[in-house]
C-alpha cells in the first residue's frame, strides 16, 4: 500500500492547501465574527455581577432588630473553631456578671472564609456577607470590630428581614417546590 510519487507540483499544491486552506479560513471567520459580537465582560466598578446567595465574604456582625443592640455574648466559640487563628476575642466580666466584649478583631488578611465561624455561632452574630472589595493597602483596616457591625440604624428600621441562619430556606423556598407523583 504504497503511495504513489507525487510530483513537485501536487506537493506544493497540496502544501498552499494546508497553509491557506480551510483551517485559516475557519479560523479568520471566526476571529471576524467574534470581533463584531457583543462583549461578554461587564465594565467592573461601575457594574457589579449578581452574587450567588450562598457566597461567603466579608463577615457582619448582626444586632438585634427590635433593640439595635449587639447579638454577640462573647461566647469565644468562633475563635475557638477558626482554623486559620485570625478571629481574636477580648472579654472582661460587667458589674451584671455577664461577659463583655472589649475588642472584636478578624485578620481577613488571614481568613480563608470557610465560613465555619458562622455556623458555630449560637446566637447568629456573625454572619458571612456580600461585600467581597476589601482591598487596602495598610493593615490597620483590617479586622476592626465597627467594620463589621452593622449600623445601628440599619438595624432597628425594619426594612430588612432578620438572618435565619445557614440551612434554613428562603422566603421563596415554597413557591420552588414541585409536585412529584405522590402529592397527586
Amino acid at each position: 500500500m504504497e503511495k504513489p510519487p507525487q510530483s513537485a507540483f501536487e506537493n506544493f499544491k497540496q502544501s498552499i492547501k494546508f497553509s491557506l486552506g480551510m483551517d485559516l479560513v475557519k479560523g479568520m471567520g471566526l476571529t471576524i465574527k467574534e470581533f463584531f459580537s457583543k462583549p461578554v465582560t461587564i465594565n467592573y466598578p461601575f457594574e457589579a455581577q449578581p452574587l450567588s446567595p450562598r457566597y461567603r465574604a466579608v463577615h457582619n456582625l448582626q444586632r438585634l432588630l427590635d433593640s439595635g443592640n449587639e447579638r454577640c455574648i462573647g461566647c469565644g466559640l468562633c475563635e475557638k473553631i477558626c482554623t486559620s487563628n485570625c478571629i481574636r476575642i477580648l472579654t472582661h466580666e460587667g458589674s451584671d456578671g455577664r461577659k463583655k466584649i472589649d475588642s472584636y478583631t478578624i485578620n481577613l488578611g488571614r481568613c480563608i472564609y470557610c465560613g465555619l465561624c458562622a455556623e458555630v455561632c449560637p446566637e447568629l452574630a456573625i454572619v458571612m456577607g456580600p461585600r467581597f472589595e476589601n482591598a487596602s493597602e495598610q493593615r490597620a483596616h483590617f479586622g476592626l470590630k465597627e467594620d463589621f457591625l452593622k449600623p445601628k440604624e440599619e438595624a432597628i428600621n425594619h426594612t430588612q428581614q432578620e438572618f435565619q441562619g445557614f440551612g434554613s430556606p428562603r422566603p421563596s423556598a415554597d413557591s420552588a417546590i414541585k409536585q412529584t407523583p405522590q402529592d397527586y
